[in-house]
């Protein structure tokens, strides 16, 4: 923290002496408008940052010609903003505009040609189009690779936003791989406590996390927020994210008093830093909504996951792939609730997008698994044995043998088989659960204690 005023106070003095000598389109008013933007923006304070930098772009468009260097850099500033906020048009038109000038003016392996590509591949995966953003990243990499050491903290990024994308499109072995990459550049490269190697820390958390290993992503976010804590200004965005990711970790460890206390602590830091409406406001809404849900606090669950939507619907582009995942969280909300048909109808809508968008099939085994135990609960067993088949053989495919999320699908496979009197294809699938959940979740955790339940009642009828 005490990095950034010590910077701010810098320039600041610096930007004086320039107003006083300098006439007011001065170029060099124009670099100084953007170093103390920089500063804003590393802040997370992005209004400030937006505003400097336009005051710097209109001085750079007046004195210089259109193709120059300064001009590109200028454009990738407010793209950068653009994005932090979640203005992902205006990000890309913004990156497009800097990128435009590099193709005339850089040779095609120059490093801020691959920055260009970077910045553009960042955008696409924000708005979910992860193909369009791997091809972006890789284009970045290639340059990276030949202009670059081998441990340059440009190609670790570079690692960790192609780690990104495999991670949001459910590949987790190879998210990890290049994840581990990058870290072990940022750990020669940087001090201990740099904000990168918490980025890196975190990533490598949300792996795991995904990969169901949570005590080891615990372990990671904790190790990220403890460097985040003390290297950045105390209503840092990033912040809110550190506590956004142990809340979540501590929802899928059935600790949800903790995960409670740990998302109102996110809630707290965005509110200090972003409008009401922000994009990054949805993600802790959701979180909300999950943790009440699984507390049975089914209207409050609802309360969430709808402000959720309401932000998505108007900050990201139609179809995008969270907006699916709400809308079956929503309809898993109306199906606890007994509102069967009103569950279905949301559970398709997140179909229609997932079946036709390049998204994680993980989120479209979720949805498929959520039709399932609506069907079921219908009684309509052929239908939601058909969708647990579904969900259960992209589960099998993509993730480990002892994923948590395996044993929620083999369970609700049990009560399918159970309740078709079926007993000796509902125990076999109740074991399997109890056995991953045995293996990875504390004694009390709610899922391991349902489990048991359907486990003794199986075991009554054989």
């Amino acid at each position: 923290m005490g990095e950034y005023s010590k910077a701010l106070e810098f320039y600041e003095k610096a930007h004086k002496i320039r107003e006083k000598a300098l006439p007011s389109n001065h170029p060099d008013l124009a670099a100084s408008y953007n170093n103390i933007g920089q500063v804003y923006n590393s802040m997370g304070n992005y209004s400030k940052a937006l505003e400097l930098y336009e005051k710097s772009h209109k001085i750079y468009e007046k004195a210089l010609p259109p193709n120059h260097p300064d001009l590109a850099a200028s454009y990738n500033n407010i793209g950068q903003v653009y994005n932090n906020i979640g203005n992902y048009s205006k990000a890309l038109e913004f990156y497009e505009k800097a990128h435009q000038i590099k193709e005339k003016a850089l040779p095609p392996n120059h490093p801020d040609l691959a920055a260009s590509y970077n910045n553009i591949g960042q955008v696409y995966n924000n708005m979910g189009d992860y193909c369009k953003a791997l091809e972006f990243y890789e284009k970045a990499h290639q340059i990276y690779e030949k202009a670059l050491s081998s441990n340059h903290p440009s190609l670790a990024t570079s690692c960790n936003n192609i780690g990104q994308v495999y991670n949001n499109m459910g590949d987790y072995c190879k998210a990890l791989e290049f994840y581990e990459r990058a870290h072990q550049i940022y750990e020669k490269a940087l001090p201990l406590n740099h904000p990168d190697l918490a980025t890196s820390y975190n990533n490598i958390g949300s792996v795991y996390n995904d990969m169901g290993d949570y005590s080891k992503a615990l372990q990671f976010y904790e190790k990220s927020h403890q460097i985040r804590a003390t290297a950045l200004p105390p209503n840092h965005p990033d912040l809110a994210n550190s506590h956004n990711n142990i809340g979540s970790v501590y929802h899928d460890l059935g600790e949800y008093t903790a995960a409670l206390k740990a998302l109102q602590n996110a809630f707290r830091f965005q509110q200090t830093t972003f409008e009401e409406g922000n994009l990054q406001f949805a993600f802790t809404y959701s979180w909300f909504g999950r943790v009440y849900r699984s507390m049975k606090d089914y209207s409050k669950a609802l309360y969430y996951f709808e402000k959720c939507l309401t932000i998505f619907q108007q900050t990201l582009p139609e179809g995008h792939p969270y907006q699916a995942i709400t809308y079956s969280n929503i309809g898993d909300v109306h199906r606890l609730m007994d509102n069967y048909e009103i569950a279905l109808s949301f559970h398709r809508k997140a179909l229609n997008i997932q079946e036709n968008v390049q998204c994680n099939p993980l989120e479209c085994a979720t949805t498929y698994i959520n039709l399932g135990v609506t069907y079921r609960e219908m009684k309509d067993f052929s239908m939601a044995l058909t969708y647990f088949q579904k969900g259960l053989e992209i589960r099998e495919r993509k993730l480990p043998k002892n994923h948590p999320d395996l044993a929620v699908i083999y369970n609700n496979l049990a009560k399918l088989y159970f309740a078709t009197r079926q007993y000796n294809m509902a125990m076999k699938n109740v074991q399997q659960a109890v056995e991953i959940a045995e293996e990875k979740f504390p004694s009390n955790h709610p899922y391991l204690v349902d489990y048991r339940e359907t486990f003794e009642r199986i075991r009554k009828k054989l």
